[in-house]
């Protein structure tokens, strides 16, 4: 039976993983809105919708960059789970 223990590790690692694989697309969002807010203050262009197309643009080519190293990440995670499924169900 799994013990209580060995719950908390598959939710710290579960829990690094989601971090690991979600940083690169965020600090990505946070330079470009972080560079589109300095453009907007400096030409007084107030304009709310202006900081979401660079974004999305932005985002979509970190996930054409990051997306086989973030998939790997996953998958290994998900075969140590099934890899460890025997232990945890005995």
């Amino acid at each position: 039976m799994i013990t209580q223990g060995e719950v908390l590790d598959i939710a710290r690692d579960a829990i690094w993983v989601i971090i690991q694989v979600s940083l690169p697309l965020l600090l990505i969002s946070l330079v470009v809105g972080l560079i589109v807010s300095i453009f907007q203050t400096v030409t007084s262009i107030q304009e709310q919708t202006l900081t979401f197309v660079p974004k999305i643009i932005a985002v979509f080519l970190g996930i054409i960059l990051f997306g086989s190293w973030i998939l790997n990440t996953i998958v290994e995670f998900m075969e140590r789970l099934w890899n460890n499924i025997a232990l945890y169900l005995s």
